[in-house]
Parts: structure tokens; sequence; C-alpha cells
């Protein structure tokens, strides 16, 4: 996983849903301020629900501060205007089916699920300069609680 101080590459693209609109951009393009990017699994499971509702509550404050909140998962476009209605989801939801997020930042890992081993995204967030650098990580999130976890460690920055 990359740590405070790396740089990601940030040439690629994703679909997401700003302002109940989708659109296809590349990471870069998210970047025009320094972002916060919460990696959480699926959409309507109970310890995403959480992990969102506490980003949904807090929202103001990460835009107070000078920051893009996205929210990224492998569900589509289609899952995440439904979710982010449910939810009262205000910041940018991304659709990353193909984990270019967690590759970049080197943040998928092996899982296991009903006997089964496979590769997914780590339930991580990171906070990302404009120009890619990895300014703060959180390994391993408490969805519960995420946006004060994410609002001290900006707040240290």
């Amino acid at each position: 996983m990359v740590t405070k101080g790396d740089k990601i590459n940030t040439e690629f693209t994703l679909k997401v849903i700003r302002g109940g609109s989708e659109t296809e951009v590349s990471f870069a393009e998210l970047l025009d301020k320094p972002a916060i990017v919460s990696v959480y699994m699926k959409n309507n499971t109970g310890s995403c629900d959480k992990q969102n509702k506490s980003l949904a509550e807090h929202a103001g404050s990460f835009a107070e501060r000078g920051y893009n909140l996205i929210a990224i998962s492998k569900d589509s476009c289609g899952s995440h205007k439904k979710y982010a209605e449910k939810l009262g989801i205000s910041y940018i939801l991304a659709s990353d089916p193909a984990n270019a997020f967690s590759k970049a930042t080197d943040s998928v890992v092996e899982k296991k699920m009903y006997g089964k081993t496979y590769e997914g995204p780590s339930r991580s967030a990171f906070v990302i300069g404009t120009d890619g650098s990895v300014l703060g990580v959180i390994e391993k999130l408490n969805p519960a609680d995420h946006a004060t976890e994410l609002l001290e460690l900006i707040d240290s920055l």
C-alpha cells in the first residue's frame, strides 16, 4: 500500500455520479483540489452503509476544508444513483469495477468469503494532493466513525 509522500498514477478513467449525473473522467480531473478517496466494497451492505452515512453527515465539513470527497466501489453508476438518493449523498460516487484506483494505490488485497479466495480493494481511505501525491492514509477504517477519522487526519496535515 502507498504511504504518505508517495505519488500515484492519476491517468486512469472512472465513471462517476456527481450531482445526479453520470460522467466519465480521468482521476486527475477529480484533483482540482485535494481529494479524500474512501474505498468501500458494495452499496446497500451493512458496514458500507455505515461508512457512507458517516461521510454524508459530514460532507459539508470536508468541503469547508477545501477537499473533494469521493467514495469508490465496484458498483455501477446506476446503482450509485439510487444509493446516493437513498442515503442523501452529495459527494462523488465513483464506479471502479477494474480496481484502477486500488491498483494505483497498491491497495488490492487477498480476501476470503464462503471458502473462496479472491483479490479485491482494501477498505481504506486516502488523502491525495492535486499532483497525485499521497498526503495521508487510513489503512483500516472504522465504518461507523469514518468521517471523524478523516477529519482528524486532514486537520493534522
